[in-house]
């Protein structure tokens, strides 16, 4: 029965190829293109979450979702301030950058000038001409906030710490850091060294998003540089009090006062709270700790999508193989209120008249997430592998994938 149905397989097939060669004269429609999503850096969450019912002493703050940017709470979060040591923020951002497109590696020698040298403040004293690897560099910038190392590791990456700066005011461009101008790569007061809470909750959200290595060196409490001569301690005190801190960064002089851009995890919410214009080094923890203890009591965040998951098998049209599997573009997910996450429901859309050829990757469908009928996210739905056109010359091809098809039956 089945070489029957293998003959009647091979007269459609020639049937097929025939029409093929003549048909050159038409054209085909290859599907839906009118798709297009973007991410925001920073969403509002529907709940109206501004204003000053949490009591904060600072003068500034913002609490968002890590992952996806969302604002939980905020407070004068565009008020332009001082940032202090907050600003390493972005030196930190642009060292890993420097890592990650292989200018620099860790084992990298980066030797101290006059200028590093000269900075003050919190530093490690490091000495004119003395040299540090980068991972040296980037333990003590992040743990003990050091001036020194921030200037050395700035000249090394871009020349000259201006040079370097005009790199983080465009890197802050870039991120739509609108209330941010830099002067200088440490955060030492300087006029004009201006940003916002909104803004460090956005640099911070890319630093940790796209790097998450580097809470291996802002989770560190304690260490030692130079064989043990030079201890380490951590400035950022809930790294050791709050449980799933990961960071981020502190930041205080006498005209910026406390400043801090603290991040946590727990239970996959990942959340960052920044402080600015805290009367206190406690005030400061003591705000930063109400921001994210807010926010884990009451959201959660909730995966819409994994990676590569299979979602649907579609028919292909005028292809070497009849079907293709759509799986997940990307992994995504939300932060709702805590005990909604059974209100959540999807639609999956999948584009008219798929017909191949289709290349791996090609965006054909989507999925909308939506809670109690509001929209609440949206993934792409690609094709999971390449879909030749079927032509004369892949006939076989065609005709052998049937084959293999009826044998599994």
């Amino acid at each position: 029965m089945k070489y029957k149905m293998f003959v009647n397989v091979l007269i459609i097939c020639f049937s097929m190829s025939f029409i093929l060669q003549n048909a050159c004269c038409y054209s085909y429609y290859f599907g839906d293109s009118e798709y297009v999503w973007s991410d925001n850096a920073i969403e509002t969450s529907s709940e109206e979450n501004t204003g000053d019912f949490l009591d904060l002493t600072c003068e500034s703050a913002i609490l968002i979702e890590q992952t996806t940017g969302t604002i939980l709470y905020e407070k004068e979060a565009h008020a332009q301030l001082r940032p202090a040591s907050v600003t390493k923020i972005m030196t930190i951002l642009l060292i890993m950058e420097a890592i990650h497109s292989g200018q620099i590696t860790l084992d990298t020698q980066v030797s101290c000038s006059e200028n590093a040298a000269s900075m003050g403040g919190s530093q490690i004293w490091l000495e004119v001409g003395e040299s540090l690897t980068v991972d040296e560099m980037l333990k003590a910038i992040c743990v003990v906030s050091a001036n020194d190392c921030s200037v050395a590791m700035a000249e090394y990456i871009a020349g000259t710490e201006e040079a370097f700066v005009q790199k983080m005011n465009d890197k802050a461009k870039e991120l739509g850091m609108n209330d941010t101008v830099f002067k200088n790569c440490h955060g030492i007061d300087e006029d004009g060294h201006l940003t916002s809470s909104y803004d460090i909750a956005l640099m911070s959200k890319e630093l940790l998003n796209k790097y998450p290595e580097i809470t291996n060196y802002t989770t560190i409490w304690m260490d030692t540089l130079r064989d043990g001569e030079s201890e380490l301690v951590n400035t950022n005190k809930l790294i050791r009090t709050y449980e799933g801190a990961t960071g981020l960064k502190t930041g205080s002089t006498s005209l910026a006062l406390y400043n801090l851009s603290a991040s946590a995890t727990r239970n996959d919410l990942s959340l960052i709270a920044v402080v600015m214009r805290a009367p206190s080094s406690q005030e400061r923890i003591n705000n930063a700790k109400t921001l994210l203890d807010y926010g884990f009591s009451n959201y959660e965040f909730i995966k819409t999508s994994s990676k590569d998951e299979i979602v649907q098998n579609v028919s292909v049209q005028k292809g070497v193989i009849n079907n293709v599997n759509l799986v997940y573009e990307s992994t995504n997910g939300t932060v709702i209120k805590k005990g909604n996450s059974d209100g959540i429901k999807n639609e999956i859309i999948i584009n008219e008249d798929i017909v191949a050829p289709i290349s791996k990757g090609d965006v054909l469908g989507k999925v909308n997430f939506y809670l109690n009928d509001e929209l609440i996210g949206t993934s792409n739905l690609i094709a999971e592998e390449e879909v030749k056109k079927m032509n004369s010359l892949n006939m076989f091809e065609y005709v052998s994938n049937l084959w293999t098809n009826l044998l599994r039956e």
